[in-house]
C-alpha cells in the first residue's frame, strides 16, 4: 500500500438524492458549522422548485441545530439515534467514492487532494442509476409523496 507521512485534508461535504438521482457537495479545507452552512445552502440550490428536502444527518458537531446552523427554508433536518451510522444512506457513498476512487493514492499537493474529491464526486454524480443504487434503501426508509 502506498504511504506517506505528510499530511494535508480536503473534506468533502456531499448528500444525494436518490428518489431523483442527483447530489449537492462542496469541498472545503475544515469540517465544521461554516462549512455545513455552506454546505446546506448548496443543497437548497438543488432542490426542485416548490419541493422540501429532509437531509438526513447524524450526531457530528457540525450538524447540529443551533444558533449557528443556518437551515434554508426548504430544507429540513432529520437527525439519527446515536451510533446508527447504518441507517444514514451517505455512509454508503462514503464508503463506495474511498473504495472506488480515492483509495491507496498519494497526492502531492492540497490542490490536487481538492481535485481528486472534484473527480470523484463529478464520477458519482454522472450516473443518476449509481446514486440510486448506492443511496436506496427500500426497506428502512419510507417514501412520501405529496
Amino acid at each position: 500500500m502506498v504511504r506517506d507521512n505528510r499530511h494535508d485534508s480536503a473534506y468533502l461535504y456531499g448528500a444525494i438524492c436518490p428518489a431523483r438521482g442527483v447530489g449537492a457537495a462542496v469541498i472545503l479545507p475544515a469540517v465544521n458549522t461554516e462549512g455545513m452552512n455552506e454546505h446546506l445552502k448548496e443543497i437548497a440550490t438543488q432542490v426542485s422548485p416548490g419541493a422540501h428536502a429532509i437531509v438526513v444527518c447524524d450526531g457530528a458537531g457540525w450538524h447540529q441545530r443551533g444558533k449557528r446552523l443556518e437551515l434554508p427554508e426548504n430544507i429540513t433536518l432529520l437527525p439519527l439515534p446515536p451510533y446508527s451510522p447504518e441507517l444514514n444512506p451517505a455512509e454508503n457513498v462514503w464508503e463506495y467514492l474511498r473504495g472506488n476512487k480515492l483509495c491507496a493514492i498519494v497526492w502531492d499537493s492540497y490542490e490536487a487532494i481538492v481535485d481528486a474529491c472534484c473527480k470523484a464526486w463529478n464520477f458519482l454524480v454522472s450516473d443518476p442509476d449509481r446514486i440510486r443504487s448506492i443511496g436506496a434503501k427500500a426497506s428502512l426508509w419510507a417514501c412520501v409523496n405529496v
